[in-house]
């Protein structure tokens, strides 16, 4: 990770835009845990000063149940919107109109208690999940565009870095000591605030995505002046020279939609492979351990005074085990680190299943509980917590990536709801055996990617292209026809096309 000279603005872009995007996300994943209770109650007593009466438990636990969930609902009309949106405004200018979405939901959920609305908390969560389907296309999107190939998985490893800083930081300001209490919980959404501010007063002093400019925006000068900025150096013609390469193969730099994507045969299995490692991401059972831990600590017989305590473990073990994964990333490659997580979590499932099962006969049973909820948590992270993203960054060429990273989104999203609805009816109804459900999906998530994955570390996109075209049945000659269909033409009558179309530093429309 280090052997690359970072430049201050590539590590500036990559911790700003994270801390108002993918931070934000982590936050909210974990932020409702600690203040369940006092939320619920909140509910209870709204109820009961409208209508007169308590609210029945079971409309109390669907109201809950929703408040948790509909984030996702938000989330994937984030995901949908995303790819118009980065088209027009660019990526840069996406994350900072994005935080218009931050601040009302932030509004609205810290000033529920106040209002004596909890309708407002429930719309406010949607606000917020329209946030991070946003940034959570357009962050990844922003990082694999500025980025050098030699530390293209290092800093898209900064996205899940920053998820996991998010929740580590939801649970701690989650604590009674600090706003878990119950007069204090609205500050808790208050803070998602701060986060925006900052990459609002940070991010318009660092340049657009070159590629964006040069490819979509066909302006050469401030292309090159972005190249410059991130990379630290003043002779950026390689980069500049390797985009336009792409530039004079692909002729064409409109965005394809969603379904030409999907028709497109040279690029069938990484759009397969993108929704495969996605939907595993989520449906892994990671968000049904950071939606409910408590419970689950307090199955493994946990007391509910440490439980709080407990619960930091989580957060700081998956904050450390994505920062080991982004500091070896480019030296272990994406392949070992996404099998070898979905496979480690395949076995500490199956002995976390037989742990709970048995911890009544064993005093020290809920112990190995705890550790392997810890050891899940860590072997999520060093691979499929980030490298999912990473990888749809690095599957597609400048027109189809924001239709890819909308489709990766509605899986993602899809999934998140599903996990965060079903789960408490799938441990209901098999208690101690829900956990082998994960395990099934880790292990066919392995499976797949075993047999299909290539490696992706250092590769230009060509080269990955390469990579599937056997699977995808296609040489790679008609892999480019596929991409850009129309006439080819030669190079050097591309050459002179691009040549000709230069005026002032500024490429016309021509450029391809």
């Amino acid at each position: 990770m280090f052997n690359y000279n970072w430049s201050g603005s590539l590590i500036v872009a990559s911790l700003t835009g994270a801390f108002g995007s993918s931070f934000l996300y982590g936050y909210n994943l974990s932020v409702v845990n600690a203040p369940a209770a006092h939320i619920k109650k909140f509910y209870n007593e709204t109820w009961e000063r409208r209508y007169g009466f308590s609210v029945d438990e079971s409309t109390l636990t669907l109201l809950w149940s929703v408040t948790v969930s509909i984030f996702a609902i938000g989330g994937l009309v984030g995901a949908i919107i995303v790819t118009p949106i980065v088209k027009f405004f660019g990526r840069k200018r996406t994350l900072l109109l994005n935080n218009l979405f931050a601040v009302t939901a932030a509004l609205l959920m810290s000033l529920s208690l106040l209002a004596g609305s909890f309708e407002m908390l429930i719309l406010g969560r949607i606000i917020m999940g329209v946030d991070a389907g946003i940034s959570l296309s357009a962050l990844p999107m922003y990082l694999s565009e500025i980025s050098p190939k030699e530390i293209r998985g290092s800093l898209g490893q900064v996205t899940a870095i920053f998820i996991c800083i998010g929740v580590f930081t939801g649970q701690v300001l989650g604590l009674p000591e600090i706003f878990g209490q119950e007069p204090r919980w609205p500050y808790l959404f208050g803070a998602i605030i701060v986060p925006s501010l900052i990459q609002v007063v940070i991010l318009p002093f660092l340049p657009e995505s070159p590629r964006y400019l040069l490819l979509e925006k066909h302006n050469t000068s401030k292309a090159e002046k972005a190249f410059q900025t991130f990379l630290g150096k003043d002779d950026v013609s390689h980069e500049v020279e390797e985009v336009l390469a792409e530039s004079r193969v692909q002729r064409n730099t409109k965005l394809v939609s969603i379904l030409q994507l999907l028709r497109t045969h040279a690029v069938r299995w990484q759009v397969i492979t993108v929704v495969v490692t996605m939907g595993c991401y989520q449906l892994c059972g990671l968000n049904a351990i950071w939606y409910y831990t408590n419970n689950i600590f307090s199955e493994a017989g946990i007391n509910h005074e440490t439980i709080p305590y407990v619960t930091l473990s989580t957060g700081a073990v998956e904050t450390v085990a994505a920062v080991f994964s982004g500091l070896v990333i480019e030296r272990l490659g994406r392949r070992p680190l996404l099998i070898g997580g979905f496979g480690l979590m395949v076995v500490f499932f199956a002995v976390l299943t037989v742990s709970l099962t048995l911890q009544e006969t064993v005093h020290w049973l809920p112990y190995l509980s705890i550790f392997c909820i810890l050891a899940i948590i860590a072997s999520f992270c060093i691979g499929p917590g980030g490298i999912p993203f990473v990888l749809t960054g690095e599957f597609f060429q400048q027109s189809q990536r924001p239709a890819a990273f909308m489709i990766a989104g509605t899986v993602n999203w899809l999934s998140n709801f599903a996990v965060g609805l079903l789960f408490p009816f799938i441990q209901a109804g098999l208690q101690t055996y829900c956990f082998l459900v994960f395990a099934a999906i880790c292990l066919a998530g392995a499976t797949y990617l075993f047999f299909v994955l290539p490696e992706t570390k250092n590769k230009t996109f060509h080269e990955i292209s390469q990579a599937f075209a056997k699977r995808n049945k296609v040489s790679l000659e008609m892999q480019e026809m596929n991409h850009y269909p129309g006439e080819r033409k030669s190079s050097a009558e591309q050459e002179s096309n691009f040549t000709s179309s230069v005026n002032n530093g500024e490429t016309k429309k021509g450029i391809v």
